[in-house]
């Protein structure tokens, strides 16, 4: 196979998790071939592929996080581990150390959380979490979990579908679950489908019902009931065309949701559940703050107020329905809101786990924020994370929260710096 032939499909969803990492074994024999960003000091645990929403494949993921630079990746799927063994492998032949995980809803009833809207933006007692470094062995033992979590989804999908049709069905727009949307998923195998699968199959019947941009464009501010602005419409306008698609999708993801949003409310585990779920299997279970938040830099969340007038309870709640860690992204948030968040994770005892949120082609692998000394303990907690997932494969209770583990080593710090070295951090 041609190099250019390989890269390529390492890309494909519609060849086999194998045929892909054959492709990505022959670019590894030619990798003095390719232009590579030298590596420097930066990780990446947050990196969604195509089994939830994204325009890379486990296989491709990592070979673009090998291509920026990356020192190591992260793989975070919606509702999903499919994608997983993949991940794993891909790693392997690119010999670039990873780690394995995937976020879902879970609802807060029961805590002293239920009511407060805490970080998601589309409702209420309904939080992202994120649970990481799950041992190999115990992939199958959570796919069983997460297949019924999956089904109850689809059911929703397909009620929004239909509210998103009665919205546009007066412009020829119709939207069918099992014709438009599915296909463009990877639930066949495991993948899940979210709200972007929903309004990615969308856009491409805005496209293809108005081919002139302009004209899109007008389509979308009567859609969403929001002017774009003048450089959002820019921005679509000048668009390149493997950027333009996900470009609208941004902007519906940010203005239209709430149009059509069903709440999640059979899907979801209850938070004591999943953290129940992580301790069990041997992995790190993560609150996923999101913090007070103007426009994102992807466009795909308005200006709205979260966590950060709580915090307080927040971290006792926490702690209380058992959580190890929590996880945040650097480029989000202001230096004096993640100062606050450090220094509650150091007071509760919560490792501290970064991640990049990666699911559209224009993002960079590289969170450049990470240069800033105040983060250098999250590269640390990286291949701590990464020490963890390796003993924790060998042995469930050589995890680093084991109580075992936490009895013999209950100092944090020390902890953390015992398992990056098992992760391969240089001293």
């Amino acid at each position: 196979m041609e190099l250019q032939n390989a890269i390529t499909a390492i890309g494909r969803c519609d060849i086999s998790a194998e045929e892909r990492l054959d492709a990505l074994r022959e670019i590894a024999a030619h990798l003095d071939e390719i232009e590579r960003t030298e590596p420097g000091i930066f990780v990446n645990n947050h990196i969604h592929t195509c089994y939830s929403f994204s325009p890379y494949t486990p296989t491709s993921a990592i070979f673009y996080a090998w291509k920026a630079g990356l020192r190591t990746a992260g793989i975070m799927d919606h509702d999903s581990v499919g994608g997983l063994k993949e991940f794993i492998e891909a790693g392997k032949i690119m010999n670039m150390p990873i780690t394995c995980g995937f976020e879902c809803r879970v609802n807060v009833k029961g805590t002293t959380l239920e009511g407060k809207r805490l970080n998601n933006p589309d409702q209420k007692s309904c939080a992202y979490l994120a649970m990481h470094g799950i041992p190999h062995q115990n992939i199958d033992k959570i796919e069983e979990k997460l297949a019924d979590v999956r089904a109850k989804r689809n059911e929703r999908n397909r009620k929004m579908c239909v509210r998103i049709t009665e919205i546009t069905k007066a412009n020829d727009i119709v939207l069918d679950f099992d014709k438009d949307v599915y296909p463009i998923s990877m639930a066949h195998e495991g993948g899940s489908v979210t709200e972007r699968h929903i309004l990615y199959a969308l856009t491409k019947k805005i496209t293809v019902r108005y081919p002139d941009r302009n004209d899109a464009c007008d389509f979308i501010e009567k859609l969403t009931g929001k002017s774009l602005g003048e450089k959002t419409r820019d921005k679509l306008l000048t668009a390149p065309d493997n950027f333009y698609e996900y470009d609208i999708l941004g902007v519906l993801k940010g203005h239209m949701v709430e149009k059509f949003y069903i709440e999640a409310e059979e899907e979801c585990m209850n938070i004591r559940e999943f953290t129940a779920l992580a301790k069990e299997v041997g992995a790190i279970s993560a609150y996923a703050y999101l913090g007070d938040v103007g426009e994102s830099p992807t466009g795909d969340k308005k200006a709205q107020k979260f966590e950060d007038d709580y915090l307080p309870e927040l971290f006792d709640a926490l702690v209380d329905c058992g959580f190890t860690a929590v996880t945040y992204m650097p480029s989000r948030n202001t230096k004096e809101q993640l100062a606050r968040l450090m220094n509650f994770c150091h007071e509760k005892d919560l490792f501290e786990i970064s991640g990049e949120d990666i699911n559209s082609p224009r993002q960079s692998f590289i969170c450049e924020a990470l240069a800033d000394p105040a983060y250098a303990h999250l590269r640390v907690a990286t291949y701590a994370l990464i020490g963890h997932e390796i003993a924790a494969t060998g042995k469930e209770s050589d995890s680093m929260f084991s109580d075992s583990v936490k009895a013999e080593m209950p100092d944090l710090a020390a902890r953390t710096a015992h398992y990056a070295k098992i992760g391969g951090l240089e001293a």
